[in-house]
Formats: structure tokens, C-alpha cells, sequence
């Protein structure tokens, strides 16, 4: 899991350019399944066959996009930008980025002068510095051409690792790690697994793939505000407890119960987490797929949430990567359709 998040998360691919991460996470599913394909949107798209006649189908989706900034125009040589999803400007200055260009360049985000520093900068007031004079600029970077974070993979403490794109490229790995898990078991459901574009700015790969696989029951993977000093207790979630089982209108009723069955069976630890209206996840989308798919959301404790430090706990990455194993096993002749 440590090697195939350090592949995924080195790749910079924000929402509408995920190619390298979806070649990358082609590459890692293509052993664990019999079929891997790259739809219109982008999307990688897994299926392992079931020997069941009319076996139902169980789609398992994680997005591979991460946050970014497009570059809108240049002057005096600077970058100007703005944002691809949910942006902390906060974060921003004297940020390295990686300016996509071919080949790549490096940006550093301009610290302003002056001002008030109990205030962040909006981003229209910001600028990037690629070390460029205007007319070299106006030729090296294309209006439209996408910028993310320059950062790198790396252990904290034992059990965590750090980085960008943690978000939600860890939760994809939970996916493969759950199918290796599965690899020698028989199964009842026909499993697809999801690799989505877009999520951060519309969910609109998640969308486009569900309608097409048309699935009898999903599972949105994604990640949830990990808990620190300053987090709100009942928002926030132990890295180290395990994953969160979604509860709330967006995920159907029978797919929570057995989720939370599951991780009692097997010893999962895990935690709870009230969604009371719409979660922020693709599973808000998938669920009113064609006629409306049954739907759950399993969430990952991650702290620092759209910044170039995500921190996860590798133990809960397994934990959500058992308790889909364990969720998957004899599905379809439990499950209420």
C-alpha cells in the first residue's frame, strides 16, 4: 500500500487532467481484475467477473483528481491564476507548484508585501513566479495550463504518511487492497472498481461511470477531516480508529447496518460519522443513478484536507481495505435489492 501511495500521490494530475494518475492507477488494478478500461471522461473502470448466473453488481468508487490552480493570464512576468476545487488561499503563499507545461516548470506563489497577516490573500491578489520575463512567460505558459502543489510522499511518525493528494488517491489504494484481498475468494457480485475524474470540482466522472456500469449497490470511498487541536470534536475522526461508516439520508439504511456488522464480525475498529444532508462525496451523485442505487459512504481520517501535507494513518487505510473485503463477501446473497 506504501509503494502504490507513493506512486499515486507523486502524479500530478488536478480535476479534468487526472492522465498520469489514471495510467498509474490502470497500471496497479490491471493484476487484480479481469478487465481495465479508460471511459470518455477519463474515469478507470475495473471489473472482476463473478461465476454466479445474474450476479448483482457491487461498484466500489474512489476519485483519482486532486486540487489545483489554472494559470488565467500573465503579467510582468507572473502567473495569474485561479482555482480547480476547493482552494485554501490560506496556503498559498510561497507555495512551490508545479507548473504543467511540457516540460514541467516550477512556481513558486509570490508572498505579498505587506498587508495584514492575521488575513489570508485572496486569490486574485496573488501571483506566481516562474522566474520569467513576460515575453519569455507569454511563450513558455499557455493560458489554461493546470498548477498543483510540489510535493513529495513521505513517513510521520510509524504509522502515518504525509503528503499531497492524499485526497483521494489513498482511498483508491484502499480499493486495490481490498481487491487483493478478494483476489483468491469467490465471489457472488460482479465487482467493478472505480477510479473517478472531476470529484473536486463536480463529481461528474463518478456520475458518468456509474450510469454506465449501472450497479445494483455502490460504495462512495473518500476521505473525512481528521482530528487535531483545533478540530471540532463531532466533525472530526481519530486517525488510527478506523474508518468512518457514513449514517445519514445518503446512504441506504440496510448498506450502514452492514457495514457496521461487518467490522464487528471481523474486529475492524471503526467510527461513526452523522451525515445529516449532502456528504461531500460522489455518493451523492451515484445514488440517483438511472433508477437509484443503493448506496454507502466509507470515509477515511485524514488530517490537514486539501493542503500539500494530507496526513492518513496506513492502519485505517487497511481497515477500510478489510472492511470492503468483508462487506464484498457474500453480498448478493445477503443483500436486500
Amino acid at each position: 500500500m506504501r509503494q502504490a501511495l507513493e506512486r499515486l500521490c507523486t502524479c500530478t494530475a488536478p480535476s479534468g487532467f487526472e492522465g498520469p494518475a489514471a495510467a498509474v492507477a490502470a497500471e496497479l488494478l490491471r493484476p487484480l481484475v479481469d478487465e481495465v478500461s479508460i471511459d470518455r471522461m477519463g474515469n478507470v473502470l475495473g471489473v472482476r467477473r463473478s461465476k454466479t448466473p445474474n450476479a448483482p453488481k457491487l461498484l466500489l468508487d474512489a476519485h483519482l483528481d486532486e486540487i489545483g490552480l489554472i494559470v488565467t493570464g500573465v503579467e510582468d512576468g507572473f502567473l495569474r491564476f485561479r482555482s480547480i476545487g476547493g482552494v485554501d488561499p490560506r496556503m498559498l503563499p510561497g507555495r512551490e507548484l508545479v507548473v504543467l507545461t511540457d516540460p514541467p516548470l516550477r512556481g513558486l506563489v509570490a508572498c505579498p508585501a505587506g498587508g495584514d497577516e492575521n488575513k489570508s490573500v485572496p486569490l486574485n491578489e496573488l501571483y506566481v513566479d516562474v522566474g520569467l520575463s513576460q515575453e519569455e512567460a507569454e511563450r513558455a505558459v499557455p493560458v489554461g495550463t493546470p498548477m498543483v502543489y510540489r510535493a513529495g510522499c513521505f513517513p510521520l511518525g510509524e504509522d502515518q504518511m504525509c503528503g499531497k493528494s492524499m485526497d483521494d488517491r489513498a482511498c483508491f489504494v484502499t480499493l486495490l487492497r481490498a481487491a487483493e484481498l478478494l483476489h483468491d475468494k469467490e465471489l457472488d457480485v460482479e465487482l467493478h472498481i472505480m477510479g473517478s475524474t472531476r470529484e473536486e470540482v463536480s463529481g461528474a466522472g463518478a456520475t458518468v461511470g456509474t450510469w454506465a456500469v449501472a450497479p445494483d449497490f455502490c460504495v462512495a470511498v473518500d476521505v473525512t477531516h481528521g482530528k487535531t487541536p483545533d478540530g471540532p470534536a463531532d466533525k472530526t475522526f481519530e486517525l488510527g480508529g478506523g474508518p468512518a461508516i457514513g449514517v445519514g439520508p445518503n446512504m441506504t439504511r440496510w448498506m450502514t447496518e452492514r457495514m457496521i456488522a461487518k467490522a464487528k464480525e471481523h474486529g475492524i475498529p471503526y467510527q461513526l460519522e452523522i451525515m445529516s444532508g449532502h456528504t461531500g462525496t460522489n455518493g451523492w451523485e451515484m445514488q440517483i443513478s438511472r433508477e437509484g442505487v443503493a448506496t454507502s459512504v466509507l470515509s477515511l481520517p485524514l488530517k490537514y484536507m486539501h493542503t500539500p501535507v494530507e496526513t492518513l494513518s496506513l492502519a485505517d487505510m487497511e481497515g477500510v481495505a478489510q472492511l470492503l473485503a468483508a462487506f464484498t463477501e457474500n453480498l448478493g446473497k445477503e443483500a436486500v435489492r
